[in-house]
């Protein structure tokens, strides 16, 4: 296992560094990830399935916030005209029938009430700890490391192509409309990787900078696999869930 710490004195070349990022995914995105592996094995009780639609959705929500704070940082007119996609994607033409939307119809979908799921106020802290960590990196580090904490979206049709065909085959409860937020992501995911990957191996031109969006890779991965992390640990084993968290009982 690589800790990816170490560009080389000289640099990589532009083949190099992408060679880097795509490792990081193959090593540490959360395709990889214990929880997930239940998933896709149809070993996840309904609630254990709640709770993550329910704490995923912190993220889901976060996500139009930290592109908007990118936008924010970017003065290159082409830069934001490209990178605005991401918002409209997520919080649609009116706030409400963009990914967002369809996330929280997924939940939905899975027993959970909407204004619950909305409020996050029944997510695990250390997921909204994650979350939180996210967005204020993509605020206040480089645009070049903000840009380059996205491209776990090269990986992300990995993770759904191996999601959703499990989900509707071993959850009965499961249905092709619930998931309706995955349709698009794969085509959205690969069209913004494309553009993400293209700026960070344009912009990361010294070895400093290559390992500074190396570094921003692997912190969003961290970030993904924290979130499983805690899920994990509440749900599934030691079954420890912290007070004011959702009990599948109280809801």
């Amino acid at each position: 296992m690589n800790d990816f710490s170490n560009v080389a004195r000289g640099g990589l070349s532009a083949r190099e560094l992408e060679t880097v990022l795509r490792q990081v995914g193959a090593e540490r995105y959360h395709n990889l990830h214990p929880f997930h592996h239940l998933m896709t094995a149809g070993l996840l009780t309904k609630a254990q399935m709640q709770a993550w639609a329910l704490n995923r959705y912190c993220y889901q929500a976060v996500i139009p916030r930290k592109d908007a704070a990118i936008l924010a940082r970017a003065e290159d007119p082409a830069f934001r005209a490209e990178w605005r996609k991401r918002i409209e994607d997520h919080d649609g033409e009116d706030g409400w029938s963009g990914g967002i939307a369809r996330w929280l119809k997924l939940a939905t979908g899975l027993g959970l009430p909407a204004e619950a799921v909305k409020s996050e106020r029944l997510a695990l802290p250390a997921t909204r700890f994650a979350v939180g960590a996210y967005l204020t990196f993509c605020a206040n580090r480089t645009l070049l490391e903000a840009v380059a904490s996205s491209l776990t979206e090269l990986f992300s049709p990995v993770i759904i192509g191996e999601r959703v065909p499990a989900m509707l085959a071993r959850y009965d409860y499961v249905t092709k409309d619930i998931l309706s937020y995955f349709d698009k992501r794969p085509e959205q995911a690969s069209r913004d990787s494309d553009f993400a990957l293209a700026y960070v191996l344009k912009h990361a031109d010294t070895p400093e900078r290559q390992q500074a969006a190396i570094d921003a890779l692997v912190f969003k991965c961290d970030v993904l696999w924290a979130m499983l992390d805690a899920l994990m640990h509440a749900y599934v084993e030691p079954g420890h869930i912290p007070p004011g968290a959702f009990r599948p009982e109280t809801v």
